[in-house]
């Protein structure tokens, strides 16, 4: 998945011109800029990218969410629907608004069922947020249709799942809003970055604000600006985004490189009859950035996951043990381990999560192996490994 694998004189050239005009800060420092305006350029670039009017980039794909969620004015007491297999951050920016996460069960796409978010909506919820996890969707359709049904905030988390399409459009601008992170391995990479897409004009400008300590950003005095609400500051800097302006003209090359090496890993695996793949919804095409399988049970599974590792088959995961990834080593959410006091309502709806079986879910990540696709495989290397991995696993289902 990481573009950092490739990088080349591209990056260099963007980052040199940062450093050779001096400002680093994205806002502001006009007369010393010499035209270089590196935020904004890459924010031109992915808006054609992900076929998306409006782009802001952010400090990391955590504020993404954050920003994403409060620019249509989530907040304190309001629920969001999100899935029991993310990364940890999407709960972490749910909260950090005062609203409430509401986890449910995925299905065979690795996210969320459309049956159990149907299940989960109360008065209070207010958005629902497919995380595309592995480089994959959900049911986009469906769950897009419950979401006009109820009047729900449709949000995509797309972090993991750049350059990944729907019914030919990129995942990330087919909701309200769309979430991306690019961090130091994410398919194309900032460091440290992330970005909020959308189609609202509205939910822009609040972004753009609220991203920016409130700043209206009228005008070329930065200190005459404006403050039409209060905002915080997930600001991305010239440098980050630099490196993200050089990379994301790279995208075409990284996927090539990701479906060649999914390509040959898949079609090795494919002669097993007891490995199943991840469901991808009809319309569907994947970034390639993973390979997701099912196998039998939990028990072949672990025991396939500890024979890769002990033949050097690495970036494997069974997430079902893992705590970053998966609601069942989440204690520090059940728990409600927090350094500052949690909201009443907050707390009420932690204690549900604490109390639910997700036994969906677990039937689920079980018996799923994920693969990290390395771009700086060779393809003999990317061979070798594919029958490494059919050996270990047909011997494990013995």
């Amino acid at each position: 998945m990481p573009g950092f694998e490739l990088f080349g004189d591209l990056e260099r050239k963007e980052v040199n011109d940062v450093l050779d005009n001096g400002v680093l800060m994205r806002y502001g420092f006009d007369g010393m800029r010499n035209g270089h305006w590196k935020a904004k350029e890459l924010e031109g670039e992915l808006s054609k990218t992900f076929q998306t009017n409006h782009v802001q980039l952010v400090s990391s794909g955590t504020a993404a969410v954050s920003v994403a969620l409060a620019s249509a004015g989530v907040g304190a007491g309001d629920e969001v629907i999100m899935p029991t297999f993310t990364f940890v951050a999407s709960f972490e920016a749910i909260m950090m608004l005062g609203a409430i996460p509401v986890l449910v069960d995925i299905d065979d796409t690795l996210t969320l069922d459309p049956k159990a978010v149907e299940a989960a909506i109360t008065s209070k919820t207010k958005a629902v947020m497919v995380v595309q996890m592995c480089g994959s969707m959900g049911d986009l359709d469906s769950l897009q249709s419950i979401c006009t049904k109820h009047n729900l905030l449709f949000v995509e988390d797309a972090c993991q799942a750049i350059g990944g399409t729907y019914n030919g459009k990129p995942l990330g601008s087919i909701g309200d809003l769309g979430c991306f992170s690019f961090d130091f391995v994410k398919t194309i990479t900032c460091g440290e970055g992330g970005a909020v897409i959308t189609n609202n004009k509205e939910y822009y400008s609040n972004a753009d604000y609220y991203s920016d300590h409130g700043h209206d950003h009228v005008g070329n005095d930065r200190g005459a600006e404006t403050h039409p609400f209060l905002g915080y500051n997930f600001r991305i800097s010239e440098l980050h985004a630099a490196v993200g302006l050089a990379q994301v003209k790279r995208l075409p090359e990284f996927i090539a490189i990701q479906k060649k090496h999914y390509t040959i890993l898949r079609e090795a695996l494919e002669v097993i009859p007891e490995v199943t793949f991840r469901r991808v919804p009809k319309g569907g095409e994947e970034s390639y950035a993973f390979l997701n399988f099912f196998l039998p049970d939990l028990e072949i599974s672990r025991k396939v996951i500890q024979a890769f590792k002990e033949n050097g088959v690495d970036v494997c995961w069974n997430y079902f043990d893992n705590n970053w990834h998966y609601v069942r080593k989440w204690n520090h959410l059940k728990d409600q381990k927090s350094l500052f006091p949690l909201s009443s309502e907050v707390k009420q709806g932690l204690e549900n999560i604490k109390n639910t079986a997700y036994d969906q879910s677990d039937h689920f990540i079980g018996r799923n192996i994920s693969c990290l696709i390395k771009m700086s495989w060779t393809e003999e290397e990317v061979k070798t490994r594919a029958s490494k991995m059919v050996s270990i696993i047909n011997s494990a289902l013995l």
